[in-house]
């Protein structure tokens, strides 16, 4: 037997260390998630992408009562961008969430789905998403490729 140690490089921001277009991100993410619909869980959630051409999109958690319908705000997002802005690169993605009627903020990471559906964008544009999460405590997660959140990611049916 082989074990085989996976690592990943994350950084944590206090929020004075944000560039300014990644508290772009993060402001227009918390602004978004306020137009989640989210009646069933009560979390919503906001993400806001920089396309190549520095256009930022935004979008929020969409749900649905006919559970899975619903749309996580980044699945949401890349399909988006990916039907309007089909030949510019997403490079970075901005990702916060909240729960209904509290102020704070809730710490959160892209699901299973969203990471797969990540991965899928940066084999498509053989290029890395830098994501950024916000944590309950304010500071920034920011992870250079969905590597980092999903080692064994499913890139290929032949092999």
């Amino acid at each position: 037997m082989k074990k085989v140690n996976y690592t990943a490089e994350i950084e944590e921001l206090q929020p004075g260390e944000l560039n300014l277009i990644e508290q772009t991100l993060i402001d227009r993410a918390k602004a978004v998630s306020k137009h989640a619909y989210a009646p069933y869980s009560n979390f919503y959630v906001g993400a806001a992408l920089l396309l190549a051409n520095g256009e930022i999109l935004q979008s929020s958690n969409q749900e649905n009562v006919s559970f899975p319908a619903g749309t996580c705000a980044e699945r949401l997002l890349l399909g988006y961008a990916g039907a309007n802005f089909p030949d510019q690169a997403p490079e970075m993605i901005a990702i916060v969430a909240h729960r209904g009627g509290d102020e704070r903020w809730a710490g959160v990471a892209p699901c299973g789905i969203c990471r797969q559906n990540i991965n899928e964008v940066e084999n498509r544009f053989s290029k890395p998403i830098t994501l950024l999460v916000l944590c309950a405590n304010g500071n920034v997660i920011r992870i250079h490729g969905i590597s980092n959140l999903l080692p064994l990611k499913f890139d290929d049916l032949n092999t």
